[in-house]
């Protein structure tokens, strides 16, 4: 039986890569009709103001203090400002949220029927079980990304030489059966130690994703339709809803992510069509000074046109040994190259048909951001899944491999002659291929697209109970 306006928490998880694309889809869930509470920490209330002041009627917020956990600094709930290891304790934290949540459930007038949250946040399907709800996982990461995750957790494979970071890990299950060396598996996997009760509580949540009620992937089917596909099958059941590329609505996508610099779209505006190269590594990367300077140096030899987001160092960053830009880089490329410090407006420097390529770290937000941009990618992926991400980019020709590791220096004339080729008629076929992703991508989220039913479908899912 359906029922109309069901009341349904969204739980994200605190960080800002997991978070944006999560509120996104809680806009498109609320314009549908569904009464939403979004679990929030403190500190993150600010993240939401927008999405709350949009629907005042039907989406509120419940804030839940973040429960101490000693590799927490005090009053730092953003995984973005937490040490190298803060993924790991910020999970482990979150499960406190437990009993304060199930308090809240039992005693709220109309609990809601559903749970949607995201893939760190694995210990709510055990909360949703013993309510007798449905919980289902938000994955930020892409179908083939997910795919690679749960084949190393399901079949835990291992190496043969335990001191071999470059032995090659095979995956032959998942369709074009893609290889791995050691170093580039999933953190969390390659950190996983047996008794251990952080990573033993890890585990536990990545198990109880697989045997969640629906999963919810921000992708899109005609993108990643032969992983989808083995998802479903993997996992046993076709609730596994591909409903991207997930944006914010109409013309807040300059907004996306927080403020930002000025003066970058009106630069843009005088650069020639396809000639921009965009260079951004996302909201937690930050390169060492060497890496910073190889970039630099390729930028200036390149002669390109670019525009460069450059993010300054954090909780964690060696004080000196990162983000710095070169001394009178600046002043050499004045008039074709342009530095932002801090955030910068990437939808809509991306949408801007003044830029032809992006270097990316290949996280899945910036790849969708591009994708729909119809933007050919230059791929430096550094962590977690965007080792997966860059396979995908360069299996469909839409990416091209620019460096790898979070610790490699690149070769300043390799880079240069990237940035040269990347805006030239040497890469038309792969820009080509770009445009008609980009293409693909809006048409999923048009009229009749294969997103906007799969959107459709799932809130028809939601909104079951059981008679």
């Amino acid at each position: 039986m359906a029922i109309a306006g069901s009341h349904i928490l969204v739980f994200p998880y605190p960080a800002q890569g997991h978070m944006l694309s999560l509120l996104d889809l809680t806009h498109q869930l609320a314009i549908r009709g569904l009464f939403i509470t979004i679990l929030v920490t403190p500190n993150n209330l600010p993240t939401i103001s927008n999405l709350l002041s949009a629907h005042p009627t039907t989406i509120t917020a419940l804030l839940l203090p973040l429960p101490p956990h000693p590799s927490i600094p005090h009053g730092v709930e953003n995984v973005k400002d937490l040490p190298a290891d803060g993924f790991q304790a910020m999970m482990k934290a979150l499960g406190d949220l437990h009993d304060p949540l199930l308090d809240w459930f039992n005693n709220h007038p109309t609990p809601p029927v559903a749970i949607i949250s995201d893939m760190f946040l694995g210990w709510t399907h055990h909360l949703a079980c013993h309510l007798g709800i449905r919980r289902y996982m938000f994955s930020p990461s892409g179908a083939f990304a997910l795919s690679v995750i749960y084949s190393l957790w399901r079949y835990l494979p291992k190496r043969n030489d335990p001191e071999n970071e470059n032995e090659e890990i095979s995956f032959p299950k998942i369709p074009n059966s893609p290889k791995y060396p050691w170093w580039q598996l999933s953190p969390l996997y390659r950190t996983y130690k047996e008794g251990d009760p952080t990573t033993e509580f890890i585990k536990d949540g990545l198990f109880a994703n697989m045997v969640s009620w629906g999963v919810v992937i921000n992708s899109f089917t005609e993108l990643e339709r032969v992983y989808i596909d083995h998802l479903k099958q993997e996992i046993g059941h076709d609730r596994v809803f591909a409903v991207g590329p997930l944006l914010p609505p109409g013309d807040k996508t300059i907004e996306r992510g927080g403020p930002s610099s000025n003066e970058v779209l009106p630069w843009l505006d005088t650069c020639p069509p396809q000639s921009v190269v965009y260079v951004c590594f996302g909201s937690q990367a930050v390169l060492t000074n060497e890496q910073m300077e190889m970039v630099a140096l390729g930028l200036e030899r390149s002669q390109i046109k670019f525009v460069w987001s450059v993010k300054e160092p954090t909780v964690g960053h060696v004080a000196g040994k990162y983000g710095r830009i070169p001394s009178g880089f600046e002043d050499r490329v004045a008039g074709r190259g342009l530095v932002v410090r801090g955030w910068a407006p990437q939808v809509a420097i991306l949408s801007h048909e003044s830029v032809g390529a992006f270097l990316t770290h290949c996280g899945w937000n910036s790849i969708m951001e591009a994708v729909v941009a119809e933007v050919l990618m230059l791929t430096w992926p550094m962590s977690a899944d965007q080792y997966s991400n860059a396979t995908l980019l360069h299996e469909l020709n839409v990416g091209m491999k620019a460096c790898e590791g979070a610790e490699t220096v690149p070769e300043s004339g390799e880079l240069a002659e990237l940035f040269r080729k990347s805006v030239s008629e040497e890469t038309r076929v792969e820009r080509e291929r770009a445009r008609e992703f980009g293409r693909a991508a809006k048409e999923a989220m048009g009229e009749n697209g294969s997103s906007l039913k799969e959107l459709n479908r799932l809130v028809a899912n939601l909104s079951l109970v059981e008679e």
